[in-house]
Protein backbone atom coordinates (compact mmCIF):
# COMPACT_ATOMS: atom_id res chain seq x y z
CA UNK A 1 0.00 0.00 0.00
CA UNK A 2 1.32 3.58 -1.10
CA UNK A 3 2.83 5.37 1.83
CA UNK A 4 2.74 2.34 4.14
CA UNK A 5 5.94 2.08 6.40
CA UNK A 6 8.82 -0.25 4.83
CA UNK A 7 10.11 -1.82 8.26
CA UNK A 8 12.96 -3.13 5.72
CA UNK A 9 13.88 0.60 5.30
CA UNK A 10 13.34 1.20 8.72
CA UNK A 11 15.51 -1.47 9.99
CA UNK A 12 18.33 -0.35 7.14
CA UNK A 13 18.75 3.18 8.40
CA UNK A 14 19.04 2.33 11.66
CA UNK A 15 21.87 0.08 11.14
CA UNK A 16 23.36 3.07 9.05
CA UNK A 17 22.95 5.23 11.64
CA UNK A 18 24.66 2.82 14.40
CA UNK A 19 27.53 2.31 11.89
CA UNK A 20 28.23 5.46 11.50
CA UNK A 21 28.72 5.76 15.35
CA UNK A 22 31.03 3.29 15.44
CA UNK A 23 28.58 0.92 17.38
CA UNK A 24 28.92 -2.53 15.19
CA UNK A 25 27.75 -5.00 17.53
CA UNK A 26 24.19 -2.74 17.20
CA UNK A 27 24.46 -2.47 13.48
CA UNK A 28 24.52 -6.10 12.67
CA UNK A 29 21.81 -6.63 14.20
CA UNK A 30 19.69 -3.89 12.66
CA UNK A 31 21.30 -4.96 9.55
CA UNK A 32 20.56 -8.86 10.21
CA UNK A 33 16.83 -8.26 10.91
CA UNK A 34 16.52 -6.02 7.00
CA UNK A 35 18.06 -8.64 5.49
CA UNK A 36 15.41 -11.62 7.14
CA UNK A 37 12.86 -9.43 6.87
CA UNK A 38 13.52 -8.50 2.86
CA UNK A 39 13.55 -12.32 2.26
CA UNK A 40 10.51 -13.17 4.11
CA UNK A 41 8.57 -10.41 1.95
CA UNK A 42 10.75 -10.69 -1.14
CA UNK A 43 12.24 -7.14 -1.25
CA UNK A 44 15.39 -7.78 -3.76
CA UNK A 45 16.48 -4.26 -3.62
CA UNK A 46 19.62 -1.95 -4.33
CA UNK A 47 19.59 -0.70 -0.69
CA UNK A 48 18.73 -4.32 0.29
CA UNK A 49 21.88 -5.16 -1.55
CA UNK A 50 24.10 -2.23 0.22
CA UNK A 51 22.96 -3.60 3.80
CA UNK A 52 24.23 -6.91 2.87
CA UNK A 53 27.75 -5.65 1.79
CA UNK A 54 27.75 -3.53 5.08
CA UNK A 55 26.92 -6.51 7.01
CA UNK A 56 30.07 -8.49 5.23
CA UNK A 57 31.79 -5.51 5.93
CA UNK A 58 31.68 -5.11 9.95
CA UNK A 59 31.76 -9.10 10.07
CA UNK A 60 34.91 -8.67 8.47
CA UNK A 61 36.23 -6.18 10.81
CA UNK A 62 35.05 -7.92 13.43
CA UNK A 63 36.90 -11.10 12.25
CA UNK A 64 39.93 -9.51 12.27
CA UNK A 65 39.73 -8.03 15.75
CA UNK A 66 39.06 -11.64 17.23
CA UNK A 67 41.66 -13.11 15.27
CA UNK A 68 44.33 -10.58 16.73
CA UNK A 69 42.68 -10.97 20.14
CA UNK A 70 42.99 -14.60 20.46
CA UNK A 71 46.13 -14.95 18.67
CA UNK A 72 47.67 -12.04 21.16
CA UNK A 73 46.33 -14.36 24.73
CA UNK A 74 48.10 -17.47 22.79
CA UNK A 75 45.09 -19.00 20.80
CA UNK A 76 46.29 -18.71 17.01
CA UNK A 77 44.23 -20.84 14.96
CA UNK A 78 46.01 -24.39 15.19
CA UNK A 79 45.08 -24.03 19.28
CA UNK A 80 41.58 -23.51 19.44
CA UNK A 81 38.85 -26.18 19.78
CA UNK A 82 36.74 -27.63 17.30
CA UNK A 83 33.79 -25.48 18.84
CA UNK A 84 35.20 -21.96 19.07
CA UNK A 85 36.55 -22.31 15.41
CA UNK A 86 32.46 -23.10 14.59
CA UNK A 87 31.64 -20.23 16.39
CA UNK A 88 34.33 -17.87 15.00
CA UNK A 89 33.04 -18.53 11.52
CA UNK A 90 29.41 -18.20 12.28
CA UNK A 91 30.02 -15.01 14.06
CA UNK A 92 32.02 -14.32 10.79
CA UNK A 93 28.73 -14.80 8.57
CA UNK A 94 30.74 -17.44 6.68
CA UNK A 95 29.23 -20.31 7.84
CA UNK A 96 25.12 -20.58 8.99
CA UNK A 97 24.35 -22.03 12.21
CA UNK A 98 22.33 -24.99 12.16
CA UNK A 99 19.53 -25.95 14.98
CA UNK A 100 16.91 -29.41 15.11
CA UNK A 101 14.11 -29.07 12.86
CA UNK A 102 12.37 -32.37 13.98
CA UNK A 103 9.67 -32.97 11.34
CA UNK A 104 7.20 -35.08 14.41
CA UNK A 105 8.53 -34.81 17.76
CA UNK A 106 10.56 -32.19 19.87
CA UNK A 107 11.90 -33.63 23.01
CA UNK A 108 13.03 -30.38 24.77
CA UNK A 109 16.84 -30.15 26.39
CA UNK A 110 18.81 -32.25 23.77
CA UNK A 111 21.54 -30.12 22.39
CA UNK A 112 22.04 -29.39 18.55
CA UNK A 113 25.14 -31.61 17.68
CA UNK A 114 25.53 -31.94 14.02
CA UNK A 115 28.06 -34.74 13.71
CA UNK A 116 28.89 -36.76 17.29
CA UNK A 117 32.23 -38.06 18.18
CA UNK A 118 32.15 -41.66 17.77
CA UNK A 119 34.98 -42.36 20.78
CA UNK A 120 32.32 -41.43 23.08
CA UNK A 121 29.98 -44.77 21.84
CA UNK A 122 31.64 -47.85 23.75
CA UNK A 123 30.18 -49.96 21.08
CA UNK A 124 31.05 -48.13 18.19
CA UNK A 125 35.20 -49.68 17.77
CA UNK A 126 33.32 -53.38 17.23
CA UNK A 127 30.72 -51.92 14.65
CA UNK A 128 33.57 -50.94 12.56
CA UNK A 129 35.90 -53.73 13.26
CA UNK A 130 33.34 -55.96 11.68
CA UNK A 131 32.86 -53.66 8.43
CA UNK A 132 34.69 -56.41 6.52
CA UNK A 133 32.09 -59.17 7.69
CA UNK A 134 29.34 -56.72 7.02
CA UNK A 135 30.36 -55.74 3.42
CA UNK A 136 31.60 -59.50 2.69
CA UNK A 137 27.63 -61.02 3.65
CA UNK A 138 26.46 -57.61 1.33
CA UNK A 139 28.31 -58.88 -1.54
CA UNK A 140 27.59 -61.97 -1.00
CA UNK A 141 23.88 -61.25 -0.77
CA UNK A 142 23.81 -59.18 -4.09
CA UNK A 143 25.67 -61.95 -5.79
CA UNK A 144 22.90 -64.79 -5.00
CA UNK A 145 20.01 -62.22 -4.98
CA UNK A 146 20.68 -59.12 -6.49
CA UNK A 147 18.69 -56.11 -6.65
CA UNK A 148 15.38 -57.36 -6.02
CA UNK A 149 14.87 -56.50 -3.01
CA UNK A 150 15.67 -53.52 -3.07
CA UNK A 151 12.65 -50.86 -3.28
CA UNK A 152 13.17 -46.97 -3.30
CA UNK A 153 13.41 -45.32 0.18
CA UNK A 154 10.76 -42.56 -1.21
CA UNK A 155 7.20 -43.97 -1.65
CA UNK A 156 3.86 -41.89 -1.80
CA UNK A 157 3.58 -42.98 2.20
CA UNK A 158 7.25 -41.87 2.89
CA UNK A 159 7.81 -38.24 4.62
CA UNK A 160 10.01 -36.99 2.55
CA UNK A 161 11.65 -33.04 1.86
CA UNK A 162 9.95 -31.36 -1.52
CA UNK A 163 13.05 -30.90 -3.60
CA UNK A 164 13.16 -35.27 -3.19
CA UNK A 165 9.48 -35.74 -5.16
CA UNK A 166 11.53 -36.43 -8.13
CA UNK A 167 12.85 -39.61 -6.31
CA UNK A 168 9.91 -41.40 -5.56
CA UNK A 169 9.60 -44.44 -6.28
CA UNK A 170 13.20 -44.35 -8.03
CA UNK A 171 15.87 -46.46 -7.34
CA UNK A 172 18.46 -44.27 -7.35
CA UNK A 173 18.07 -43.86 -3.04
CA UNK A 174 16.92 -47.44 -2.57
CA UNK A 175 17.24 -49.41 0.95
CA UNK A 176 17.19 -53.48 1.90
CA UNK A 177 15.40 -53.40 5.05
CA UNK A 178 16.92 -55.59 7.61
CA UNK A 179 14.25 -54.03 9.81
CA UNK A 180 12.19 -51.18 9.36
CA UNK A 181 10.21 -49.15 12.35
CA UNK A 182 10.61 -51.90 14.66
CA UNK A 183 9.77 -54.59 12.42
CA UNK A 184 12.15 -57.36 11.46
CA UNK A 185 12.34 -59.07 7.53
CA UNK A 186 13.23 -62.68 8.75
CA UNK A 187 14.00 -63.37 5.08
CA UNK A 188 16.83 -60.75 4.65
CA UNK A 189 17.74 -61.05 7.67
CA UNK A 190 18.97 -64.88 7.79
CA UNK A 191 21.41 -63.92 4.77
CA UNK A 192 22.59 -61.49 7.47
CA UNK A 193 23.28 -63.18 10.54
CA UNK A 194 26.91 -61.47 11.50
CA UNK A 195 25.67 -58.29 10.35
CA UNK A 196 22.81 -58.44 12.56
CA UNK A 197 24.54 -59.83 15.91
CA UNK A 198 26.68 -56.76 15.53
CA UNK A 199 24.29 -54.10 14.88
CA UNK A 200 22.17 -55.27 18.23
CA UNK A 201 25.07 -54.87 20.49
CA UNK A 202 23.99 -50.64 20.06
CA UNK A 203 21.58 -49.19 22.00
CA UNK A 204 18.86 -49.47 19.50
CA UNK A 205 15.55 -48.20 20.08
CA UNK A 206 13.35 -51.30 20.64
CA UNK A 207 10.08 -49.71 20.20
CA UNK A 208 7.27 -52.01 17.48
CA UNK A 209 6.10 -49.43 14.89
CA UNK A 210 9.11 -46.93 15.88
CA UNK A 211 12.51 -48.32 15.89
CA UNK A 212 14.83 -49.90 15.50
CA UNK A 213 15.40 -49.36 11.64
CA UNK A 214 18.47 -51.34 9.93
CA UNK A 215 18.93 -50.91 5.92
CA UNK A 216 21.60 -50.91 3.50
CA UNK A 217 21.25 -47.72 1.56
CA UNK A 218 22.32 -47.85 -2.24
CA UNK A 219 23.05 -44.39 -3.80
CA UNK A 220 23.13 -44.88 -7.51
CA UNK A 221 26.24 -43.18 -9.17
CA UNK A 222 24.80 -39.63 -10.39
CA UNK A 223 22.11 -39.62 -7.43
CA UNK A 224 21.44 -36.40 -5.08
CA UNK A 225 19.49 -36.38 -1.82
CA UNK A 226 17.91 -33.11 -1.23
CA UNK A 227 18.29 -31.08 2.43
CA UNK A 228 15.82 -32.31 4.69
CA UNK A 229 15.75 -32.97 8.16
CA UNK A 230 14.58 -36.31 10.65
CA UNK A 231 11.12 -36.93 12.49
CA UNK A 232 12.76 -37.48 15.96
CA UNK A 233 15.24 -35.71 18.11
CA UNK A 234 15.64 -38.83 20.35
CA UNK A 235 17.50 -40.92 18.25
CA UNK A 236 20.67 -40.69 16.43
CA UNK A 237 21.48 -41.90 12.97
CA UNK A 238 24.33 -44.07 12.37
CA UNK A 239 25.81 -44.70 8.59
CA UNK A 240 28.93 -47.62 8.39
CA UNK A 241 29.95 -46.75 4.89
CA UNK A 242 30.43 -50.03 3.20
CA UNK A 243 31.65 -49.08 -0.64
CA UNK A 244 32.05 -45.47 -1.28
CA UNK A 245 33.84 -44.58 -4.38
CA UNK A 246 36.03 -41.24 -4.60
CA UNK A 247 33.01 -37.94 -5.59
CA UNK A 248 30.45 -38.81 -2.54
CA UNK A 249 29.78 -36.20 0.14
CA UNK A 250 27.43 -36.19 3.01
CA UNK A 251 26.34 -32.68 4.48
CA UNK A 252 25.03 -32.12 8.15
CA UNK A 253 24.26 -28.46 8.62
CA UNK A 254 27.02 -26.44 8.07
CA UNK A 255 29.67 -29.35 8.02
CA UNK A 256 30.56 -31.47 4.80
CA UNK A 257 32.30 -34.91 5.23
CA UNK A 258 33.49 -37.67 2.83
CA UNK A 259 32.53 -41.30 3.87
CA UNK A 260 35.17 -43.49 4.96
CA UNK A 261 35.16 -47.43 4.30
CA UNK A 262 34.79 -48.60 7.51
CA UNK A 263 34.95 -45.24 9.62
CA UNK A 264 31.21 -44.77 11.55
CA UNK A 265 29.68 -41.46 11.47
CA UNK A 266 26.73 -40.69 13.64
CA UNK A 267 24.43 -37.88 13.33
CA UNK A 268 21.41 -35.90 14.58
CA UNK A 269 19.27 -36.23 11.48
CA UNK A 270 16.54 -33.44 12.70
CA UNK A 271 19.44 -31.31 11.64
CA UNK A 272 19.41 -30.45 8.00
CA UNK A 273 21.33 -32.39 5.96
CA UNK A 274 22.05 -34.22 1.99
CA UNK A 275 23.94 -36.52 0.53
CA UNK A 276 25.08 -36.84 -3.06
CA UNK A 277 27.38 -39.04 -5.04
CA UNK A 278 29.24 -37.57 -7.78
CA UNK A 279 30.99 -40.91 -8.77
CA UNK A 280 30.41 -43.52 -11.77
CA UNK A 281 29.74 -46.29 -8.86
CA UNK A 282 27.09 -46.82 -6.66
CA UNK A 283 27.64 -46.05 -2.93
CA UNK A 284 26.75 -48.46 0.09
CA UNK A 285 26.28 -47.56 3.46
CA UNK A 286 24.60 -49.67 6.49
CA UNK A 287 22.12 -47.43 8.76
CA UNK A 288 20.58 -47.75 11.77
CA UNK A 289 19.31 -45.29 14.47
CA UNK A 290 20.48 -45.26 18.32
CA UNK A 291 19.37 -43.84 21.47
CA UNK A 292 20.35 -40.50 22.20
CA UNK A 293 22.93 -40.47 24.38
CA UNK A 294 21.72 -37.78 26.87
CA UNK A 295 18.73 -39.64 27.21
CA UNK A 296 18.45 -41.65 31.04
CA UNK A 297 16.59 -45.34 31.24
CA UNK A 298 13.60 -43.50 32.87
CA UNK A 299 13.16 -41.13 29.74
CA UNK A 300 13.95 -43.85 26.78
CA UNK A 301 11.18 -45.98 29.33
CA UNK A 302 8.74 -43.34 28.49
CA UNK A 303 9.27 -42.96 25.10
CA UNK A 304 9.32 -46.43 24.66
CA UNK A 305 5.60 -46.28 26.28
CA UNK A 306 4.55 -43.35 24.28
CA UNK A 307 5.36 -44.82 20.68
CA UNK A 308 4.75 -48.21 20.94
CA UNK A 309 2.09 -49.62 18.48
Amino acid sequence: MSGAPNPVAAQIRLGDERSAAGNDDVACYHYRTALRLAQLLDLPTAEVEQARQALATIETRNAAKREGRLSQRGLPAGKRSAGLKQALEIAAGTKRHYVQEPTCFTYPGLPSIQFFDTAQFEWAPAMEASTSTIRAEFVDFLQDQGHADFRAYIQDHTVAPEADQTLKGSKDWSVLSLCENGWLAPKIVEHFPKTWETVLRAPMPRIAGWGPTVVFSLLRAGARIAPHTGMFNTRLICHLPLIVPEGCEFRVGNEVRQWEEGKLIIFDDTIEHEARNDSSQDRIVLIFDVWRPELTEQERYELTALFSD
